[in-house]
């Protein structure tokens, strides 16, 4: 598999959005892929939090990568994650 690295503006936000490089690096590897927009690609992963997190306690993370497959890397475009 390519490496997988996190543009400037993923990894500006991902202590804002609570994911870690090896989250989104394991759902590259390990998700399905499917077409995004802007000709990009994503993905889901969902993991067991049980922590808080602005003050509430949710039981599941969702980390949603976009990402461009290039010749030699995948590029992180964004990582959005949600908490349920």
């Amino acid at each position: 598999m390519k490496r997988v690295r996190l543009s400037r503006h993923a990894a500006g936000y991902a202590k804002m959005r609570g994911f870690t490089e090896a989250e989104v690096e394991q759902a590259i590897k390990t998700c399905l892929w499917e077409p995004a927009e802007l000709g990009r690609l994503q993905c889901r992963l969902n993991l067991p939090y049980g922590e808080q997190w602005h003050g509430k306690v949710y039981q599941t993370k969702q980390v949603r990568p976009r990402f461009v497959e290039e010749p030699d890397q995948i590029l992180v475009v964004t990582v959005y994650t949600y908490y349920f």
